[in-house]
């Protein structure tokens, strides 16, 4: 019984340092693969009963672990969509395969070089597609449930697509000169163009006069501002009279705004509301008694600031992810616009995934459930585009392994060899 133990125990030690090497050589072998997550065999002794006297040998038996949650280190690339995970999370995946059978089966990955194919889905050479929540047409993220990926689509861009917006909101910034407003001044009406975005991306303009009221005596530090509409045939849409404070406390700035026509100023946002012919348009001349709106001082008319919103219409040219995952289309025309957020799926154990082909993983019972984050928050990490995560393979520590493994196995193989010399001369006795 002893002596067949041992024989048991060596072949059972064989096995076990076989399985060790085949780890092994698959970790060399991925050594440069990007993403790969290294196998460990761990070796664990059996026990068997033995009586007073003598003792019998269990042997051994191993598991294999993919060390899932390891992160290699980061290298930089040229490709805005080259995709590597910073710290905890993994990105959510699928295969090409499932876009023309219109089903969808997450599958996660830590790094991925993605590129956009003919149909402008974001893809990697393995066939593997990104996939995120799609974004309104304002840019805000809808809020959908994250304990699920229901919600999550492949990431598919309209490259070379073309693109603009209306201007809703216009905030004007400028100084008018205090002297055109006192007894004898010319009353010169101040011009001041600015070009908007219609409903259809064309350049229309909001022609501005201001226009001082010249008193008998005195001062009456007032004008009349009017608007008219190029849209419109350059008919008046909004006639204001703007009032300014000369006190010492606040001279200069807005002390009243009177509509003559057009929408009524309110004094909590600074803004009135103008129709121009695609539809209304708000204005901000700035709030009462501040200096951050337009003012009345010295001599000199100053156009300081004028912004709005809207831009022409362009064609997109690049696309660039930020590190919380937001991914931005910009336009030729320098404007960007936000099309799509990729989440970093996380669970409370990684090293639990089932490990598939091309370096992903799919969720099990053993991982637990998993949680859609934004990539920064919660015990995430942050998403880092231009880079990629190498091997977490280090072929100096595998080396070393394979040449105690090979040590161990000639050893095993040493113990069978003597077991059966020594049944050998059991077996002479009876001679």
């Amino acid at each position: 019984m002893t002596i067949s133990s041992s024989l048991n125990a060596g072949v059972a030690a064989l096995t076990a340092n076989a399985s060790r090497l085949a780890t092994i050589s698959d970790n060399i072998a991925n050594s440069s693969t990007f993403g790969y997550k290294r196998v460990e065999t761990d070796f664990h002794a059996m026990v068997n009963a033995s009586g007073r006297g003598t003792y019998s040998a269990g042997g051994v038996r191993t598991t294999n672990q993919r060390l899932i949650d390891q992160r290699g280190s980061l290298v930089s690339t040229s490709n805005s969509t080259d995709l590597a995970v910073r710290g905890r999370g993994m990105l959510p995946v699928m295969r090409s395969s499932q876009l023309a059978l219109g089903t969808q089966e997450m599958m996660l990955a830590t790094t991925g070089s993605f590129r956009t194919n003919d149909e402008g889905y974001l893809v990697t050479e393995s066939g593997l597609v990104l996939m995120g929540w799609r974004a309104n047409a304002d840019g805000s993220i809808p809020n959908l449930p994250r304990d699920t990926s229901d919600g999550l689509e492949p990431v598919q861009l309209s490259v070379n697509q073309l693109s603009g917006s209306p201007t809703t909101e216009m905030v004007l910034r400028m100084n008018l000169p205090a002297t055109a407003t006192d007894a004898g001044a010319p009353g010169d009406t101040q011009p001041l163009s600015v070009e908007y975005f219609d409903n259809l991306g064309k350049s229309e303009n909001v022609q501005i006069e201001l226009i001082p009221t010249v008193p008998a005596t005195g001062t009456s530090n007032e004008w009349t501002m009017i608007l008219r509409d190029t849209a419109s045939g350059g008919a008046i849409v909004g006639e204001f009279t703007l009032v300014f404070d000369d006190g010492r406390a606040s001279g200069g700035t807005l002390q009243s705004v009177t509509a003559v026509t057009g929408g009524a100023y309110d004094p909590a946002t600074g803004s009135m509301v103008v129709n121009v012919a695609g539809g209304p348009m708000e204005i901000n001349v700035g709030q009462l008694g501040t200096a951050d709106g337009i003012t009345q001082l010295s001599d000199t008319f100053a156009p300081v600031s004028i912004t709005k919103d809207g831009n022409a219409v362009g064609t997109m040219n690049r696309v660039e992810i930020d590190e919380n995952g937001y991914v931005y289309a910009f336009f030729d025309t320098g404007v960007s616009q936000r099309v799509f957020q990729i989440p970093l799926v996380d669970m409370p154990n990684p090293n639990g995934l089932v490990a598939l082909d091309s370096q992903t993983y799919a969720p099990s019972r053993d991982s637990g459930t998993f949680f859609l984050w934004d990539a920064g928050d919660g015990p995430t990490g942050d998403l880092i585009s231009f880079a990629r995560e190498e091997s977490t393979t280090d072929v100096a520590t595998e080396l070393t392994a394979m040449i105690q493994t090979q040590r161990a196995y000639s050893s095993s193989a040493k113990v069978i060899q003597t077991v059966d010399e020594m049944l050998q001369e059991t077996t002479n006795i009876k001679r």
